[in-house]
């Protein structure tokens, strides 16, 4: 399985199928099998960025029902999904809640999600815009892709306390480098935990 990180809590995955997770400001230009969003702020959900990866004929958008208004009008099949539930659109995944606490951003009541996608060679967890919140602990996936920026998502303390709980074998920062956060971040959370930690670089 071939990971690319695309910069902020962007990624294409490549193996049984081609993927996207939250493309935003990308210079990729591909089709994809499907293309997972996992809430409605501009860097996650970001219609001409998802326009880029998206083949009408091809392509499965799966997102919030937030998201999937914003993208409508691409004429590609979307997927509505609400956390804490299966689904298998011609992927298995799971939706696993994502959210803050004790911060404004990303309210539980929003129904935003994390994506633990099976239907792949090894299993992949894209937690989206959260904290370490109980929903995720015990999930064991095979790579988890975490944010370490701090500001509208845990920071690198809060990452290595979320690898504790979610017990993965590989992990990749994201969610720096743009907006919010350094790579000095992931350095940070390499620091802070015993586990395998890959830092990507972000595709030009």
């Amino acid at each position: 399985m071939k990971i690319r990180f695309l910069g902020h809590a962007g990624f294409i995955i490549e193996d049984r199928f081609k993927i996207s997770i939250d493309p935003y400001d990308i210079t990729a230009n591909e089709k994809m099998d499907f293309i997972f969003i996992t809430h409605a702020h501009y860097d996650h959900c970001s219609p001409e960025d998802i326009a880029r990866l998206a083949d009408p004929g091809k392509t499965v958008i799966i997102a919030t029902p937030d998201c999937a208004e914003k993208v409508a009008a691409l004429g590609v099949r979307t997927v509505e999904v609400k956390p804490g539930r299966e689904y298998n659109p011609g992927i298995k995944f799971r939706t696993i809640p994502a959210y803050n606490i004790g911060k404004p951003f990303h309210p539980k009541a929003n129904n935003w999600v994390g994506y633990l996608i099976n239907g792949l060679e090894q299993s992949v967890y894209h937690c989206g815009d959260t904290d370490n919140i109980p929903e995720m602990a015990g999930l064991r996936p095979d790579v988890f892709l975490v944010p370490v920026g701090g500001t509208y998502t845990m920071d690198a303390k809060g990452a290595a306390a979320a690898i504790e709980a979610v017990f993965p074998r590989r992990v990749i920062p994201m969610h720096y480098g743009k907006i919010v956060g350094t790579r000095g971040d992931a350095l940070e959370l390499q620091r802070l935990t015993g586990f395998a930690v890959d830092i990507l670089e972000a595709e030009e």
